[in-house]
Parts: C-alpha cells; sequence; structure tokens
C-alpha cells in the first residue's frame, strides 16, 4: 500500500517540489538529504520511502498517518535529514510499534 496525498492528515503542505522521486540517482543521496517538512511531495515520498524500508507490507493508512504526524510534530526540529528522522524514529519507536 502506497500513502495518498489524499489521505495525508496535515493539509497546509506547499506542493511546488518535483514529485520525481523514481530518479535512482536522487534516491541514492537521500540519508544525507535534508527532509523539507513543509512539502508534500518530500513528505508523501519519505513517508513511503520508510514504509517500504520497513516492510509495512499491510500497513492501514492509520499506520501512515501516525508517522506523518510523529514526522511533523515530535521529531525535534534540529533533526533534519532523512537518515537522522528515521533513526530518532526508530530509537523513539523501538519496540512500541507506530
Amino acid at each position: 500500500m502506497k500513502y495518498l496525498q489524499s489521505q495525508m492528515v496535515f493539509k497546509d503542505y506547499k506542493w511546488t517540489a518535483k514529485a520525481d522521486h523514481d530518479n535512482p540517482k536522487f534516491i541514492g543521496a537521500q540519508d544525507a538529504a535534508m527532509l523539507n517538512r513543509q512539502e508534500g511531495y518530500e513528505m508523501l515520498y519519505f513517508i513511503n520511502s520508510l514504509a517500504a524500508t520497513w516492510n509495512w507490507n499491510n500497513a492501514t493508512v492509520s499506520s501512515f498517518q501516525n508517522l506523518e504526524r510523529i514526522i511533523k510534530t515530535e521529531v525535534p526540529s534540529n533533526i533534519r535529514t532523512h537518515g537522522e528522522i528515521k533513526s530518532w524514529i526508530e530509537k523513539q519507536y523501538a519496540g512500541k510499534g507506530i
């Protein structure tokens, strides 16, 4: 299952970033890339990327929405790269589930 724009909790995203995340050169450098939490395409891509990394094969919409809320409201603002955000979530929710 993929998380869709229409399912996102927050509706105040900007949708100006290019939605070209199928480019393998782009994906290869994502751990060090900064996540703009205001850009809808970036958030949507990142959430779906985390779900794939964590093998969320049978995830529900509410699981994706909870992950979106965590990224937007719980992850400290000084944690900004894809890799740092992923690590922070894994440490905070280890054994608890999202």
